[in-house]
């Protein structure tokens, strides 16, 4: 680990988290940290846990094992609603 960032906090932190939808297990005891700053890309093929992964993250979803913090401090989380209630592209 680089010095120049051991001590920062991470705005994206998943611990040892599995999701399962019924039998299948959708995301497998994992441990991703993503500190300010710092792009992120998931590459895989279909059905490997990408966007179950995102979901996690973005707390659609809920880890059946392990834990999540996402830090989101000054930020707007949702698009800005237009007054005809529709979502209006590049407004967050």
């Amino acid at each position: 680990m680089n010095a120049l960032y051991s001590d920062q906090a991470y705005d994206v932190e998943l611990r040892a988290v599995t999701k399962r939808f019924g039998s299948l297990t959708a995301v497998n005891a994992v441990t991703l940290k993503v500190r300010t700053g710092e792009f992120l890309s998931l590459l895989g093929p279909s059905g490997c846990g990408k966007t179950t992964s995102l979901r996690l993250i973005a707390g659609f979803e809920q880890p059946d094992e392990g834990g999540r913090a996402a830090r989101t401090t000054g930020r707007r989380c949702s698009p800005a609603a237009s007054s005809s209630g529709s979502r209006s592209p590049g407004r967050w």
